[in-house]
């Protein structure tokens, strides 16, 4: 596994979300787009909370300030402001602050440390790096979301 290269990643996702996010308020970040997908408020909320999946298997710290609970995966699509559901700037200060995080744990993450088993779901167990690689797939996944989510949202404009 080549941390560095996931670190670019993690920073690539977040200048794409960044980008696709600009210009939107809090308002645009919840219309739902009339088909069963999620609102950007959501997208961006779960790529945080998967971003928290992240640091367990590196071994960081996941503590946020904020709760993520309203993003879990499986939970109910966000369709206006109510409790639980965080501003898209303070979703977007998490997403920084993990993706900070996430560099710094990779970083000091050798060979050894990615071949452990960490603990998923359900009593299975992954390697670190096959843990963390799936869920940079999913944050790939979910990034790439935000630009059909922008358009739907009410802008019609070329982001990138």
């Amino acid at each position: 596994m080549y941390p560095e290269l996931i670190s670019k990643g993690f920073r690539r996702n977040q200048r794409v979300v960044v980008q696709h996010a600009e210009g939107l308020t809090d308002a645009d970040a919840l219309r739902q787009s009339g088909f069963n997908t999620n609102c950007f408020n959501w997208v961006v909320g779960h790529m945080v909370a998967n971003r928290l999946h992240i640091l367990d298997a590196l071994g960081a710290d996941r503590t946020l300030s904020i709760d993520m609970g309203r993003y879990v995966q499986e939970s109910d699509p966000i369709k206006e402001a109510g409790p639980g559901v965080l501003s898209l700037g303070d979703l977007l200060a998490a997403l920084d602050e993990t993706e900070v995080r996430i560099e710094k744990a990779l970083a000091a993450a050798d060979e050894a440390f990615m071949a452990e088993e960490t603990p998923i779901a359900d009593g299975r167990t992954a390697t670190r790096a096959a843990r963390v690689m799936f869920l940079y797939f999913h944050d790939i996944y979910h990034a790439g979301q935000t630009d059909v989510i922008r358009q739907l949202s009410g802008k019609s404009d070329k982001i990138i």
